[in-house]
């Protein structure tokens, strides 16, 4: 049990990330002040929206340089907080030669720096940490396998390699870090909030998350020809931003939460679009065959053995946890992904 002070600054790292500004607006909604830590303040395209939060709420919002390679970068940010919301995440350019240098090792040290600063740091209580879905699983026929209906949080992935899905990996692996650094004390406590395919609005013009590149290959006409047959386990980046909130500031919550609205076929998800869109979008609802995307997924970026593990293979989520836990309400699905298509239109 960990009560928070609400009126003791909240730390969020990664504060301009598509999840983390949500969370520092949502904060900023409800009055508590937010220190948000980001990688540069020279790069004034990525921090311009927290800029105009800033304006929108004089005092409120404390912005501070910090490096997740850097030791001790996070010390002065993490001052007076109760609560660290760590959203941050290895920031990476380019395709990746070394999985172990460039994504691992970056996952791992970050996570590691972030809560050795915690540990230093005396005030804090509590650190809800994001991790993702791909930490319970690392490919759709892991359910097959392990003759399941549905995961849930006592599921972990054991299948994704520094070779086979070594994001899905470093995610593992930053997470298990922070599990043991967790239980070498007893000041704080650790909650891990677990999201499935994040859309909705962004509050910022990027589009470098995952998510906002994924649908606008889909919105754009890259995938006229067909969509790849896959299984996502979609959540509202606003039910996501909630939860990190609900973690923190709830003090009886504990462990991990699953963050899944519903599990949507991509086809679904481009037959949704399509109907609400109209002629503002290129949408294909056709589902390549298999075999087509054996002969071109590599050059899709998706190796045989992701296709063999997860084209076709259905994917659900059990996500009852967080409803239970935190209280999470999941928004509609389907305005979720026609509010995400807006953003990439407008």
């Amino acid at each position: 049990m960990r009560a928070i002070n609400k009126e003791k600054p909240v730390l969020v790292t990664g504060a301009s990330g598509y999840i983390a500004s949500w969370i520092v607006l949502q904060l900023l909604e409800k009055g508590i002040t937010v220190h948000g830590t980001v990688r540069n303040f020279a790069d004034v395209e990525k921090i311009q929206h927290l800029q105009v939060l800033q304006q929108n709420y004089p005092g409120k919002l404390k912005l501070f340089e910090a490096d997740l390679l850097k030791d001790r970068s996070f010390d002065q940010a993490m001052q007076g907080c109760e609560l660290i919301i760590h959203t941050a995440s290895p920031f990476l350019i380019g395709k990746i030669d070394n999985p172990q240098q460039q994504l691992i090792q970056p996952a791992v040290e970050g996570t590691r720096n972030v809560l050795e600063s915690v540990n230093r740091i005396s005030s804090v209580k509590r650190v809800v940490l994001t991790s993702s879905v791909v930490s319970i699983y690392g490919d759709a026929i892991d359910l097959e396998r392990n003759n399941k209906d549905k995961f849930n949080e006592q599921d972990w992935n054991v299948t994704s390699t520094p070779s086979h899905q070594p994001y899905n990996y470093s995610k593992v692996m930053a997470e298990k870090e922070a599990w043991k650094i967790v239980k070498k004390q007893q000041r704080w406590d650790l909650l891990v909030i677990n999201p499935g395919f994040v859309l909705g609005p962004s509050l910022s013009n990027r589009t470098d998350s995952t998510s906002m590149e994924f649908m606008h290959q889909m919105v754009s006409g890259k995938m006229k020809s067909g969509v790849p047959d896959l299984y996502f386990g979609v959540v509202d980046v606003r039910d996501v931003a909630n939860a990190h909130l609900l973690a923190g500031f709830t003090p009886s919550a504990s462990g991990r939460h699953i963050l899944v609205a519903k599990t949507l076929n991509v086809s679904d998800m481009a037959r949704i679009v399509s109907q609400n869109s109209h002629d503002k979008v290129k949408v294909s609802t056709k589902k390549l065959p298999k075999i087509l995307m054996y002969l071109f997924g590599p050059l899709m970026g998706f190796s045989w053995k992701y296709v063999n593990n997860n084209i076709g293979k259905p994917l659900y989520f059990d996500n009852s946890y967080s409803i239970e836990d935190l209280g999470v309400l999941y928004r509609d699905v389907e305005t979720t992904l026609n509010e995400h298509v807006q953003t990439l239109i407008s």
